[in-house]
């Protein structure tokens, strides 16, 4: 006979609101019952003066195996890979092993030859990676020069399992590296129509309203970063809002790379310094810096302006390696939520934007939310992230698919 667990007396927010019960059932990984009495025989875990919410989707990571399994000591079990490689033992492992998080995938994005990221990285460590690829049998698409490159590109990714195409749409300006090569208009527009024939979401890079513009034009559905070159604009804000696209602003990720992240302060909160190594602590002592002429100020006024129009905001934290400073994996996605609020909304508006809105628009109809027959990836947390966002770090108990995650 299955487990069956009930939580109660928690307060309850569900993924869009906070609702009127306080008892949560789950068994055989799913949510069984809300609000319903306990089973007989059920485990029951009073959650007095704690709040149960979805567990956490970072909309923007780039993972591996180690980097999934911190993401759920900070109640993240679910991550969009935006910029990497799984093997297809690891892909099996992503599904089945419930002490890491589910990341879902890419691949590597389109991209110029020699475009980005390449400019960022050193030579030996790009050789480095080929070499690793090499050894792995994997051959790997992602430069391209021509349309019918690009079509190339995305069927391939197609038969890796790809779940969304990404392209990069980056000239190098805002990394200190302008005249990097970029992809063509052309090829935006051929990358997005070969992904919709599939089926498939294209998601594009972009650090600049330029960027911005031409993703829009081109056919995207999602924009993987804010603006950072400039103010928004009401013409830019009404561009964006008109095409549909959803924004993932990676504030975090913008304010690292200007120079002026908060992420020196929030690495003091014991709730993040004690679950992180050595190296991610310095990480996050550590800026990006390479466009200090921007504003903080101008990215988070953009995202409230981009929020009051009715664009659907998502959180990520671009996380990738300890050697990028102001970013890590699980933590930045809390440090996420508070510049979400910072930026003008309210704690409710940014819980759903690392839980219900991901999970919507990239069809993960049965995560982000609690109810009913939902996938039972759940967070508890000591306070009420509802009021006070910060609450998100005290954590109490994460599951993922029913199976409670060992935090010691």
């Amino acid at each position: 006979m299955s487990k069956i667990i009930s939580i109660i007396n928690a307060k309850v927010f569900d993924g869009e609101n906070v609702i009127d019960t306080n008892t949560v059932t789950v068994k055989e990984g799913k949510i069984l019952n809300i609000g319903g009495p306990v089973p007989a025989g059920a485990e029951v875990i009073n959650a007095k003066g704690c709040t149960l919410m979805p567990a956490l989707i970072d909309a923007h990571s780039h993972p591996n195996m180690e980097f999934l399994k911190q993401d759920m000591h900070f109640g993240v079990t679910t991550t969009y890979q935006m910029q990497g490689y799984f093997s297809e033992a690891q892909i099996v492992e992503l599904k089945e092993n419930t002490g890491i998080a589910e990341s879902l995938k890419c691949f590597f994005a389109v991209t110029a030859p020699s475009g980005h990221p390449s400019e960022l990285l050193p030579p030996a460590v790009l050789t480095k990676q080929k070499e690793m690829l090499v050894k792995a049998g994997i051959t790997v698409k992602k430069d391209v020069s021509t349309p019918q490159e690009a079509i190339d590109v995305v069927n391939e990714r197609v038969q890796q399992g790809a779940d969304y195409i990404k392209i990069m749409v980056e000239e190098g300006t805002v990394f200190g590296h302008p005249g990097t090569p970029d992809i063509t208009d052309e090829i935006i527009e051929a990358t997005c129509t070969e992904a919709h024939r599939f089926g498939k979401m294209a998601v594009a890079h972009a650090m600049t309203i330029k960027a911005f513009e031409r993703s829009i034009k081109g056919g995207i559905d999602g924009l993987m970063h804010i603006f950072i070159d400039q103010p928004h604009t009401p013409e830019i804000i009404t561009t964006i809002a008109n095409s549909g696209v959803f924004v993932c602003p990676t504030i975090v990720a913008g304010a690292s790379t200007i120079g002026d992240s908060d992420s020196r302060e929030f690495v003091k909160d014991p709730r993040v310094s004690s679950k992180l190594s050595q190296d991610w602590i310095d990480s996050l002592g550590k800026h990006i810096a390479t466009y200090p002429k921007g504003k903080t100020e101008y990215l988070l006024k953009a995202v409230k302006a981009l929020h009051d129009a009715g664009v659907d905001i998502l959180a990520g934290s671009d996380a990738s390696q300890p050697a990028v400073g102001g970013m890590t994996h699980g933590a930045s996605l809390h440090h996420e939520l508070q510049l979400l609020v910072k930026a003008g909304l309210t704690p409710v508006e940014a819980l759903r934007t690392a839980t219900s809105i991901p999970a919507r628009r990239f069809g993960l109809y049965e995560r982000g939310r609690i109810v009913n027959g939902a996938r039972a990836d759940l967070l508890l947390v000591e306070g009420d992230p509802t009021i006070n966002i910060a609450d998100t770090l005290s954590i109490k108990k994460v599951w993922r698919q029913g199976v409670e995650f060992n935090l010691d």
